[in-house]
C-alpha cells in the first residue's frame, strides 16, 4: 500500500503537525484512525457470538491467546448488519490498554495529514457525531475520524 501525502494548506508533509491514518471503507463512506492504534489488519474469518452483547458486536475472536470483542462498524453507526464475507476485513486496533477489532468493508489507503486540516463534525438532528471526532477532506472525499474511546468505551461491554 502507498502513503499518500496531503498538504493542501502548504504544510510540509510530515513533521509533529502531521499525522498519518489508515482509510477504510463502510458502503461509500470512508472512515480512518490513526495508524498507530493499528495492531493488525486480518481477513473475516467469524467470530464466535457471545450471548447479552449488543447488535453491533459480532462476538469475540481469539488472536494468539489474547480475546478481542469484534465491532461491526456499519451496525454501530447503525446503519444495519454487515452480510460479512471472506472480502471483508476485521482491523484490530489497540484502544487504551484493551485491543478490539472493527469489521469493515475493506480497508483502502494510508494517508499522511496535516492536524489543522482537521475540521469538527457538523451538529444536526439526524447525525450521530458523538463517534468522529473530525473530518478532513481527501481527494474530493470526505474522511470521517472515528472516536475509538466512544466507539468501545460507550458500549457497556466488557470483554
Amino acid at each position: 500500500m502507498e502513503a499518500i501525502e496531503v498538504s493542501e494548506n502548504g504544510h510540509e508533509p510530515g513533521g509533529a503537525n502531521s499525522i498519518q491514518l489508515i482509510a477504510f471503507s463502510i458502503g461509500e463512506q470512508v472512515y480512518g484512525v490513526e495508524i498507530t492504534t493499528v495492531r493488525e489488519i486480518r481477513a473475516w474469518n467469524g467470530a464466535t457470538p457471545l450471548p447479552n452483547t449488543r447488535e453491533y458486536v459480532r462476538g469475540v475472536i481469539n488472536l494468539r491467546g489474547t480475546i478481542v470483542p469484534i465491532f461491526d462498524l456499519r451496525a454501530r453507526f447503525g446503519e444495519g448488519k454487515t452480510e460479512a464475507t471472506k472480502n471483508h476485513v476485521v482491523v484490530v486496533l489497540a484502544v487504551g490498554d484493551k485491543w478490539i477489532g472493527i469489521l469493515v468493508d475493506a480497508v483502502s489507503d494510508i494517508l499522511t495529514i496535516q492536524r489543522d486540516d482537521i475540521h469538527n463534525v457538523p451538529e444536526g438532528e439526524n447525525m450521530d457525531a458523538e463517534l468522529l471526532n473530525g473530518i478532513i477532506t481527501h481527494d474530493n472525499r470526505m474522511v470521517g475520524l472515528i472516536d475509538l474511546d466512544t466507539v468501545v468505551g460507550s458500549t457497556g461491554e466488557e470483554a
